[in-house]
């Protein structure tokens, strides 16, 4: 179950006020968990349980999306207002330098956490930001066309759609390797948080600009990508190495863009030997 936590955030026009739904489990080191746009918190679920043997897992909804409303009046979605309601969530929660493990738009702010030194490691599934300009357009008009075809499908077609594989394929083969294996109530309730996103349109919107260009020193830090990639292409992976020298260049075989479903194993390996 989700709890949800308020706290304030200075923006041009004075402190707001922000919500976070979060879902904090296990024991041991800290390890804030960070999903990508359209998503929500339970994208990580293949992974909880063996993370949080290891770690104390705090899976976030970021603002505008799963059950976290949108940010105030006055909050921008670019890449340094949500790191700093990050950032200020961390504090709100006692938590120390956590480590942080993200996935595409959460691999971005996961890498600019580290840059600032708000964490102890990184690690980047697929991370945005490392795109050009033709690859960035691709990957934003994908998405477009996945929100809306769930804005235009009725929820009992989505239903029912999720009870076979073929179905599962149809609504979620572009994020998955393997479809197939996602849950029919995973599937139902991940295509209504991309129809009910508040924050889709704004963080899309303030995107267009967003590239990571820093290297991230003194920190562990592992960029993953998975071969199947059809939103974020693995080249892009090779342009995050060069960014960051010292990372750790790790393939995903037979996984697509949300590796954690695809093989929840390997992607929960990738993390804790990052966050030794």
């Amino acid at each position: 179950m989700a709890t949800t936590v308020s706290f304030s955030v200075d923006s041009p026009n004075g402190p707001r006020t922000v919500s976070v739904a979060y879902e904090r489990t296990g024991s041991g080191e800290p390890l804030l968990l960070l999903h990508g746009i359209g998503h929500h918190r339970q994208a990580w679920d293949p992974v909880l349980s063996v993370l949080a043997v290891e770690r104390e897992v705090i899976a976030v909804d970021l603002p505008g999306f799963g059950a976290s409303p949108e940010l105030p009046d006055g909050l921008p979605y670019d890449l340094s207002t949500v790191v700093g309601v990050l950032g200020a969530l961390c504090e709100e929660l006692g938590l120390d330098r956590p480590h942080v493990a993200g996935n595409s738009l959460g691999g971005l702010l996961a890498l600019e956490l580290g840059r600032k030194k708000l964490v102890r490691s990184v690690t980047a599934l697929s991370p945005a930001g490392f795109w050009t300009e033709s690859e960035r357009r691709y990957a934003f008009g994908t998405l477009r066309a996945m929100r809306q075809a769930a804005l235009s499908m009725p929820v009992p077609l989505i239903e029912r759609l999720s009870h076979s594989a073929a179905g599962r394929t149809a609504l979620t083969s572009t994020i998955y390797a393997r479809p197939g294996r996602r849950s029919s109530d995973a599937v139902v309730a991940e295509t209504l948080a991309l129809r009910e996103a508040t924050g889709f349109h704004r963080t899309l919107a303030t995107g267009r600009s967003a590239a990571f260009t820093s290297d991230v020193p003194g920190l562990p830090v592992t960029v993953a990508w998975g071969s199947r990639d059809r939103i974020l292409l693995r080249r892009q992976g090779i342009r995050a190495k060069h960014t960051i020298p010292d990372a750790r260049l790790v393939r995903l075989p037979g996984c697509g863009h949300v590796p954690m479903n695809d093989d929840p194993a390997l992607v929960a390996r990738v993390i804790l030997d990052t966050s030794r």
